[in-house]
């Protein structure tokens, strides 16, 4: 199966890699933002539905909550975040990602 990558009215982009939708901010959502300090991210295994706040991020300009884009299970979250915020500030948008889904429904994903 092809990636494909799709972008949201929330700035943000979800890329299916062939076996998960890996969720991370697009260049605009990092330029509105500003300089991120920090990021709350989910427990890996938590479902959410679409549309239910999944990730909340602290910067400069602005507190900025993200709403889940499909409704799945976490599969993985961007250790680097935990580790280093600068990775949102400063790394390739397709770097930083935040988190990925599994258990999504193909159609949820083609519905964006």
């Amino acid at each position: 199966m092809e990636k494909k990558c799709l972008k949201t009215k929330d700035n943000l982009w979800i890329l299916f890699n062939g076996k998960e939708y890996v969720v991370g901010l697009t260049k605009a959502a990092q330029e509105e933002l500003g300089e991120v300090t920090f990021a709350n991210l989910p427990a890996v295994g938590k479902a959410f539905k679409a549309g239910e706040p999944l990730v909340e991020v602290e910067a400069e300009k602005a507190v900025q909550e993200y709403p889940a884009p499909l409704t799945g299970v976490i599969s993985s979250v961007n250790e680097k975040i935990t580790e280093d915020i600068a990775v949102l500030n400063h790394e390739d948008e397709m770097t930083a990602w935040l988190v990925s889904f599994k258990e999504v429904a193909p159609e949820d994903f083609e519905a964006l």
